[in-house]
């Protein structure tokens, strides 16, 4: 396990190091993700905060599997569903802390957060499922219960993020939710692979 950031370390501790944004996915909110098939354009956005508690259902499904094939990567250059789940609980995290920024500050742009040195820092696959599982319940629940606050002008609120990107809460909503979504495909896919051998 790294030295460095521990489970216990706070997203937004994590978020203000100098690590940077690289994972862009922008364009989900022009177009289908093929891939996983999630259409982000057109849900109401008040229905963000159903979709949260959703998604953490379904999550919560998959981490009540047997912990050494939640730990099985089914190819070495992909996740387990643990450390999948890992990073959904910590990006409910930052998407709660950078919420937070758009609804209290004026155009705030967001720290930089790399999620592949975070996932090496906390050592995503070590982690115990049950701890998983009841932190990620915790933290879509929090996000889900500050977007259930969100009304009329606040929805066109902005924020930036380090490479330039631009969202109001709105479109801030539509990108998030597409990130658990798509890893819950890329994680039945994944324990397909395994059940297949």
């Amino acid at each position: 396990m790294s030295s460095g950031a521990s489970t216990s370390d706070s997203i937004a501790e994590v978020a203000t190091r100098a690590f940077a944004d690289d994972k862009d996915w922008t364009w989900v909110l022009s177009t289908l993700c093929e891939e996983c098939e999630f259409e982000v354009r057109y849900f109401l956005r008040e229905e963000i905060s159903s979709l949260i508690r959703t998604s953490v259902g379904a999550w919560l499904s998959i981490l009540q599997g047997d912990a050494a094939v939640l730990r099985k990567r089914p190819r070495p250059d992909r996740w387990s569903a643990l450390e999948y789940a890992a990073h959904v609980r910590d990006v409910f995290d930052l998407y709660d802390y950078r919420l937070g920024m758009m609804l209290a500050e004026e155009d705030p742009h967001y720290p930089n957060w790399n999620q592949d040195e975070t996932a090496v820092e906390k050592d995503y696959g070590s982690q115990a499922p049950v701890r998983v599982a009841a932190e990620l319940a915790g933290a879509g629940e929090k996000l889900a219960s500050r977007f259930d606050r969100v009304t009329g002008d606040d929805w066109e609120r902005t924020g930036f993020r380090s490479d330039g990107a631009a969202f109001t809460v709105e479109t801030f909503a539509r990108y998030f939710i597409h990130d658990p979504q798509h890893h819950l495909h890329d994680v039945r896919t994944g324990l397909a692979e395994i059940a297949d051998g």
